[in-house]
């Protein structure tokens, strides 16, 4: 147990900024210890700012997850994506760099000067490190990034198999300011329940349909009621042109069927209740493309 008198307790707001496909939502997951970020390995899965709390004994690390930063701003979506992230720095306290183990590329560059500019402590995360298949390649690595670049501190773990979380909590813990936690110990995010389960059915059609459909669709929760002990979700998937709705429904609605029931098991994982869940797939023209429509739909926000 620790002693409470022994430290000062310390809450703060923690953003975590990288390019696209390097581990964010899952360092953010692992962190909080619950599902609040959706996963996939496609890159720019989170479109959303979205808010992970960790509730420690020896502190509060509120975690903003962002979209990756990249280059390409040819599409609205890329536009409103860059914005949340760029946007997570205000009034942050820290921010984490997350990387992959032995790569650093142009994008790794330009997110790290979004954080230059903000003027907080940039703890560098290199995650990823057991998939280093020389691990003597890793301390000249770090050396080579760390060069004429000024960081906080310096942590490789990994995510996934949630190898060196504890070093990455006492390197940012004290970077943080004395006060007490901003939420209770029961909260792990600061999106409701409806935001949650959109997310769920969004993350089941970026596994599914990654490669076929990667940006070409987003879900809305059109209702969501408490029955008793059991939540009743209706849920819209939009598409931009028919052909793409025939592949979300899949052959005999198979497809979507799949992607439903699978949304459905994560949802009564994480609400602890048992859900019904109703799914309709709708084509919107260049959704993606029209700034108007994608706040209609929540980006932005």
């Amino acid at each position: 147990m620790t002693d409470p008198h022994s430290a000062p307790h310390r809450a703060g707001f923690v953003a975590v900024i990288g390019r696209p496909n390097v581990g964010k939502s899952t360092l953010v997951n692992a962190l909080v210890g619950a599902k609040v970020s959706i996963v996939s390995n496609r890159p720019q899965t989170t479109r959303h700012r979205l808010l992970g709390i960790a509730t420690l004994p020896e502190g509060q690390l509120l975690l903003v997850d962002t979209p990756g930063i990249h280059r390409e701003q040819k599409r609205a979506m890329n536009r409103v994506m860059n914005r949340a992230a760029r946007g997570a720095l205000e009034g942050v306290d820290v921010a984490l760099l997350v990387v992959v183990a032995g790569r650093w590329d142009e994008e790794d560059t330009l997110a790290f000067d979004a954080l230059r500019g903000a003027g907080v402590p940039v703890v560098l995360v290199v995650n990823q490190i057991d998939r280093m298949k020389d691990k003597t390649a890793l301390l000249p690595y770090l050396q080579q990034v760390v060069e004429g670049r000024e960081f906080a501190g310096v942590v490789p773990l990994s995510a996934l198999k949630r190898n060196g979380l504890q070093q990455l909590v006492a390197t940012v813990l004290p970077l943080l300011p004395e006060q007490p936690p901003l939420y209770g110990e029961d909260e792990i995010t600061d999106k409701s329940q409806r935001f949650l389960a959109g997310e769920l059915v969004r993350e089941q059609l970026m596994r599914q349909l990654g490669a076929e459909l990667p940006y070409a669709t987003t879900v809305e929760i059109e209702s969501f009621t408490v029955d008793g002990a059991m939540l009743r979700i209706g849920a819209v998937i939009w598409v931009e042109r028919d052909g793409q709705k025939a592949i979300v429904i899949g052959k005999g609605g198979a497809r979507l069927k799949d992607i439903s029931t699978k949304a459905r098991l994560q949802m009564e994982r994480l609400f602890d209740a048992k859900v019904f869940l109703e799914t309709w797939v709708r084509v919107r023209q260049g959704w993606s493309d029209d700034e108007a429509a994608l706040k209609a739909l929540g980006y932005g926000e």
